[in-house]
């Protein structure tokens, strides 16, 4: 790594001026001429029929340029999951029957928000209230009278409301609880929790004359968002064009096709004018999607020596009024219990059921915090059982280098043991445990109580997911500097500045020297998008290829001119010379006006692609999990130390420690950068954050009434990084996952720390002041202290 020159370097973000100064643009920082402002007209009932909608009276109001309900859209439904087994369900504007609070209406374009607001409350919506479900288990049971959409007709089981399911299984689960000395089965449960971007949600839509239709969206990946827009717009891919602004935020809420974009575009069509909408933030927590709440019921068979010999998992998701990612995300939990842990004999079951809620939607890590919550406290509670060192429970069954997974992924230089073995080594975790029983120590009268815990997680770096590969472009100027054209998305993760340090290293240029064109559907090329975790492997390959390309072109007219093979010559400065003789060297300057003049007017340009999994065609399969999944697996252990005060309930995460294998760093100072985000989003999940719904109404729609962690509330954070790949010019790369994985085994961390510092069992969170005082009071009960 000391012999790179850029990539393993912790460079200065290249965005950070701009957004520092103010200067960098956003999407609701759009202002043309002659713009209209946009607004959505809701139900207010989580259950509906629709009888009638009048929208005269405010079609009539002076500065009302155009009004659009279900009926003028097209009908082309849409959805998180496009497929033949799963395939669209949810309308632009609803049409005969509204399924949750806020669900979108009509929308109506206006010239300020005063009239707006005037003629959205002047549309006139005649309904008949229909029975609701929101409980998640209500809502399956068999004798539910509420039918929010028909089951899904491949799934048999005598259950309602099923939107999806997956199942999978190997070896014999029989059998190998059969063999079992211990079996264990616990139950815990997640809860609703939003994204908290600090961007809200907004679009700009501008149709011209010509037919192209010019849109900025607060988006995480253009080009997906582009082929939805057009197909429910019946419109070309090609005549829409959706320009770069910075995204202030998204942490998975922003991936899908949401109304609005929709409504903003049709109303620019209609009016001939650019058209604006921004949502409130009290829309954005009643109406938009949350994240994805999970009950999961584990039942584990185990010998005395800690060798896990069977598995059994059932999955249930809440998933809203309509399948948004829920489907995908009882998929995903799957294979988050698959990777780190080896088990021989494994059964799962997931059922994604539709309730009268807001559809749900990816929020970083999508599932795997929820999974290893349950997972990893369900590991600490049989290592007690079985008295077994937690360490050692888990290394005998941690996945090895280059093992190969049930589904024939393979983890390749897997740091999974290493980062469990650092892990304790560096937290002294073993000796700082408290003794069992737990037992106020003799003469401990304090209210306060440590404890540290430990979580393990592994997470996927890049799937197939349209359009499921990325393209770049690296282009020569005559001064010898380059453009980097991709279609990859800024949203705060950096991800301009790692892919110009790829470009700069296998050119060996400055950063100065790079200038990066960046996701616009109409100048760059496709790009996989700010989501699954793929960015660095997938775009960043991508553009070492390209760059690559270059690279071999000035090599090869470099050798022309100098009179020398290419593998004589080195590259530094924007010069190439001869590795033995320093003086005889050409500049790139002049290798560009030498290779137009000798090369039939070749201006040194060069593309490249990457494909995860070049030779699988499919995803698999979200029913069966049948399939690769992936090439690319993360993995990370967390340490989490903890103070309760059991006077208050209060809990206090002190100290977060974070070993992880990501390959190899691109930039250092980036990587401890998510680090700490996602370990101060799972103190926000652990402790404060949770959407509040009664019977399908948000009754903290605001941020004063749901707390998200401030600067105060912050840990002390380590990141240790255990390295497994390498980076060499002119060869691919393996970088894996920093997004999303650790925000998972830091919260099961803190799980387990607080029963090591109280003896409490917590099966559910948050982790309220409320929930460990009930909590700490039933224990006292128990031991007859009461």
């Amino acid at each position: 790594m000391n012999a790179l020159k850029l990539v393993g370097k912790s460079l200065p973000r290249i965005d950070g001026p701009d957004k520092t100064t103010g200067k960098a643009r956003y999407t609701v920082d759009v202002d043309l001429p002659g713009m209209l402002v946009c607004g959505i007209k809701r139900s207010p009932h989580p259950h509906a029929r629709i009888l009638h909608i009048d929208t005269s009276k405010a079609q009539k109001l002076p500065g009302v340029k155009a009004v659009i309900t279900g009926i003028d859209t097209k009908g082309i439904k849409h959805g998180f999951v496009e497929t033949p087994r799963y395939p669209p369900d949810q309308s632009i504007l609803a049409v005969d029957v509204v399924r949750h609070v806020g669900e979108e209406v009509a929308a109506v374009a206006a010239i300020n928000h005063e009239i707006l607001a005037q003629a959205l409350k002047m549309i006139e919506i005649e309904y008949e209230i229909l029975p609701a479900v929101f409980d998640v288990e209500d809502a399956m049971s068999s004798d539910c009278q509420v039918h929010i959409h028909p089951n899904h007709p491949r799934v048999k089981e005598n259950y309602c409301n099923i939107a999806g399911k997956t199942q999978t299984q190997w070896g014999d689960i029989d059998a190998g609880f059969k063999e079992a000395d211990l079996i264990h089965s616990d139950r815990f449960e997640s809860h609703l929790r939003t994204h908290g971007y600090m961007e809200p949600q907004t679009a700009v839509a501008d149709y011209n004359g010509d037919g192209t239709l010019h849109m900025w969206i607060s988006s995480m990946g253009h080009f997906g968002k582009r082929r939805k827009l057009a197909k429910t717009l019946g419109m070309k891919d090609a005549s829409i064009r959706i320009h770069k602004a910075y995204v202030g935020g998204a942490f998975g809420g922003k991936i899908d096709l949401f109304s609005h974009e929709y409504c903003v575009a049709a109303l620019s069509i209609k009016t001939g004018r650019p058209v604006k909408y921004v949502a409130s933030r009290e829309e954005i927590f009643i109406a938009y999607r949350h994240g994805q709440p999970l009950i999961s019921e584990i039942k584990t068979g185990v010998k005395k020596d800690g060798t896990i010999v069977a598995q059994q998992l059932r999955m249930i998701n809440n998933a809203g009024a309509y399948k948004g990612s829920g489907v995908v995300v009882i998929f995903l939990a799957w294979g988050f219990t698959m990777i780190p842990y080896r088990v021989e004999n494994f059964k799962y079951e997931g059922y994604s059921i539709f309730t009268n809620n807001p559809t749900r939607a990816p929020l970083r890590g999508h599932g795997a915090p929820q999974v290893r919550f349950a997972i990893e406290s369900h590991m600490d509670i049989i290592a007690e059982k079985l008295q077994l060192d937690p360490i050692e429970f888990r290394l005998k069954n941690a996945r090895v280098p280059h093992e190969e997974l049930p589904n024939k992924d393979n983890v390749h230089n897997c740091g999974l043991i290493d980062c469990i073995k650092e892990a304790a080594f560096k937290t002294d975790y073993t000796n700082r445990r408290n003794l069992r029983p737990k037992t106020d120590k003799p003469g401990d009268s304090s209210p306060i109580k440590h404890g540290i815990g430990l979580g393990v997680s592994a997470y996927f770096g890049g799937s197939l997911i349209y359009p499921n590969g990325s393209s770049a472009i690296v282009k020569m100027t005559d001064d010898g500097s380059v453009d980097l054209l991709t279609g990859a998305i800024e949203l705060g993760q950096g991800s301009e500045t790692v892919l110009c340090q790829i470009v700069g290293e296998e050119l060996q240029l400055e950063m100065d020297d790079i200038r990066i064109i960046s996701s616009d559907t109409a100048t760059t090329p496709p790009d996989i998008g700010a989501w699954i975790s793929g960015m660095t492997y997938v775009t960043g390959n991508a553009v070492r290829e390209a760059a690559a390309g270059v690279r071999k072109k000035i090599l090869q007219v470099a050798a022309e001119q100098l009179n020398e093979k290419t593998k004589n010559l080195k590259l530094a400065n924007k010069s190439i010379w001869v590795a033995d003789n320093p003086e005889k060297r050409i500049t790139y300057r002049d290798i560009f006006q030498a290779s137009i003049s000798k090369h039939q007017g070749d201006t040194i340009i060069s593309d490249g692609h990457w494909r995860t999994m070049r030779d699988e065609p499919f995803h698999p399969s979200l029913a069966s999990t049948k399939g690769r999944w992936t090439e690319n697996y993360a993995f990370s252990v967390q340490v989490a130390e903890i103070a309760v005060d059991t006077e208050t309930g209060e809990i206090k995460l002190l100290k977060a420690t974070t070993v992880h294998d990501c390959g190899f760093p691109v930039n250092p100072q980036l990587v401890q950068g998510q680090i700490d985000g996602q370990v101060s989003l799972a103190l926000g999940h652990a402790f404060m954050e949770d959407v509040m719904m009664k019977k399908g109404y948000t009754l903290n729609p605001s941020w004063l009434d749901y707390r998200m962690p401030l600067i105060h509330n912050v840990a002390d954070s380590k990141g240790v990084e255990v390295i497994t790949e390498s980076y060499r010019p002119g060869h691919s790369f393996r970088t894996k996952e920093v997004g999303e994985g650790l925000v998972s085994a830091i919260l099961a961390g803190i799980a387990n720390a607080i029963y090591d510092a109280t003896g409490l069992r917590l099966y559910s969170t948050p982790f309220s002041p409320e929930k460990v005082l009930k909590g700490l009071k039933r224990l006292k009960k128990n031991r007859g202290l009461l």
